[in-house]
């Protein structure tokens, strides 16, 4: 059979590929002759993905619990995926397939689109929590999340490394330590001590921490911390401040970077906190988070005005952070 011209021109590339490597084609071709092919199931893994709900009670509505939190956690693996291609400004990849390595400079439409995406994952994983809200009885989530404790969806260290990608790491401590932090130029390990999301985990009636926060910390401290320094001259707000200054001045790349902050910072506690009102609000008395968080300070953003870009807000916009309509109709 004589082979077309581009089928020729393809193969010359193989050979090109392999010989900058020091391999054979002929080796690879070999195996992909005897090689089976590639089923969607196999690709996908979705057997095993099928068994990873593992219910802890008998009550319909736990499944459902838990796989709109692994899928909460597979889009947060997107947003990550996303930050390190920002912060290492895209691979750089020849036509033939040779890798380059990372570009040594950010392009600010490659930057642009990054943000958006992590923008539409977030906003489906927003708009899909009424799942959460109505999705489940009230009465079987009152009884399943009981053999739950001390675990809490606080625990998620993957939102918590979204959140140091994004911003400067002084963005993210208690609003009430933030000014003396800055001014005494605080270390990583100091800011990280008075990060916004500890109080959280604060137990009301002791001051002391939660069970849930001791568990998350000695799993996870070190990594934030190294997480921390790591993206302290790679984070989304050092990206932007490293493009010209008639590229900061791009009003669509500034509109991105609004959104990214109202997504994470406002929408996303939302509907968090609506659920947490269907749920656990009662007439006389609130009802505890499983892990013992303090759900009705910790979740409005009003209370934490936590802002990852707060250079881009007027002082009114930051005053009524998460009360003003206009930035939250999106939820």
């Amino acid at each position: 059979m004589e082979l077309e011209k581009n089928t020729l021109e393809k193969l010359e590339l193989l050979f090109e590929k392999y010989a900058l490597s020091g391999q054979d084609v002929n080796s690879y071709l070999d195996g992909l002759l005897i090689s089976n092919y590639l089923p969607y199931w196999d690709y996908i893994s979705v057997d095993t993905l099928l068994t990873l709900q593992k219910p802890r009670t008998d009550f319909p509505d736990e499944t459902i619990f838990i796989v709109y939190h692994q899928i909460t956690e597979l889009y947060f693996k997107l947003c990550l995926h996303e930050y390190n291609q920002i912060a290492h400004n895209g691979r750089n990849v020849l036509p033939n397939g040779q890798d380059l390595g990372w570009k040594d400079k950010l392009d600010v439409n490659f930057f642009i689109e990054r943000i958006k995406r992590i923008i539409r994952y977030f906003e489906a994983l927003t708009k899909s929590f009424e799942i959460m809200i109505n999705g489940m009885e009230k009465e079987q989530f009152l009884r399943f999340r009981m053999a739950l404790l001390p675990a809490s969806g606080f625990q998620s260290a993957q939102y918590r490394l979204i959140e140091m990608a994004s911003t400067d790491m002084i963005n993210l401590t208690d609003k009430e330590h933030r000014q003396r932090l800055k001014e005494k130029n605080a270390s990583i390990e100091e800011m990280y001590e008075h990060i916004y999301w500890k109080k959280g985990a604060i137990e009301v009636s002791t001051g002391k921490k939660t069970y849930t926060l001791i568990q998350f910390e000695k799993k996870y401290q070190e990594q934030f911390i190294q997480w921390a320094k790591y993206y302290s001259d790679k984070n989304i707000w050092q990206k932007y401040l490293s493009l010209s200054e008639e590229e900061r001045k791009n009003p669509e790349l500034i509109d991105a970077l609004k959104e990214l902050d109202l997504s994470v910072n406002v929408r996303w506690p939302l509907v968090h906190y609506k659920s947490a009102a269907r749920y656990l609000q009662q007439d006389k008395c609130d009802i505890a988070a499983t892990g013992g968080t303090n759900w009705q300070k910790y979740l409005p953003p009003r209370f934490q005005k936590r802002i990852f870009y707060p250079e881009l807000w007027t002082e009114d916009e930051k005053e009524k952070w998460g009360t003003f309509t206009d930035l939250v109709s999106a939820s």
